[in-house]
């Protein structure tokens, strides 16, 4: 049985089609970038305000009497909670560009990545003991995303490992079948209840009291958003005290 082959003008109202399309998703992707700079931009100017004005208020309540201690704790709150929003904000638009930035596909040194990641980290790096597999098979992926994810992975490992009495990270890599890679980063420090692992990949999604640990949850959110760009998987694995493993399961190098 044969099958005939579409007409020229078959062919050519297929192309016409597929490029309205995509001139339509670019227009859409772009009204949603002005949204999101418009809102981003909208919300600062309030945050603004509080922040100035609450120094000001401050300075004033500070040349009376004793009794206005507690208004001055009353202050304190508002511009923690309006920094907190700024981060929100920032958390938000960062997971908004890393799923609409154009996603260049290259295949990377994974052990090169996570050394430049360690050196991005600065000080904070030489704290922990580090076991980082020698011979890691490469990935295919954007570097500027990757290197995104692996900031943020190596950044939450290096907090929840501060009260650990020995910190320690550990960071593997093996080639998995059908063209993927799995790649792991272990961390013995604080965890979290196991049952609740894949929570930790909502937006503004925490697991600690913000008194115990800074920030506001949107790390891994982006890196979940980075993951999916890539038709890659993350999960993560973790208990009580005995800290977290997060996995992906990632596209080999072409």
């Amino acid at each position: 049985m044969t099958t005939e082959a579409p007409s020229p003008q078959t062919l050519a109202a297929l192309q016409a089609e597929l490029a309205t399309a995509h001139q339509q998703s670019a227009a859409m992707a772009a009204a949603q970038e002005d949204f999101l700079r418009g809102v981003a931009h909208d919300l600062r100017a309030p945050l603004r305000h509080v922040t100035s004005y609450g120094a000001l208020v401050r300075e004033l309540l500070q040349e009376q009497p004793p009794q206005v201690d507690e208004a001055l704790g009353f202050l304190a709150t508002m511009e923690a909670s309006a920094r907190r929003m700024a981060l929100m904000i920032d958390g938000l638009q960062s997971i908004a560009r890393a799923g609409r930035a154009p996603l260049r596909l290259q295949p990377l040194d994974l052990g090169a990545a996570v050394q430049q990641a360690r050196a991005a980290l600065g000080a904070a790096a030489e704290g922990p003991r580090w076991h980082v597999s020698p011979a890691m098979p490469a990935v295919q992926a954007d570097s500027a995303l990757f290197a995104q994810l692996l900031h943020q992975l190596l950044a939450n490992a290096l907090k929840f490992t501060r009260g650990a009495i020995q910190p320690c990270i550990a960071i593997d890599a093996r080639a998995g079948g059908q063209g993927r890679v799995h790649i792991s980063v272990q961390d013995n420090g604080a965890g979290f209840d196991g049952s609740r692992a894949q929570q930790i990949f909502g937006v503004f999604q925490r697991m600690h009291r913000e008194s115990d640990f800074e920030g506001v949850g949107a790390g891994l959110a982006l890196c979940q958003a980075i993951a999916q760009r890539h038709g890659a998987t993350i999960s993560a694995t973790a208990a009580p005290g005995a800290g977290c493993r997060i996995g992906l399961d990632w596209p080999a190098a072409a």
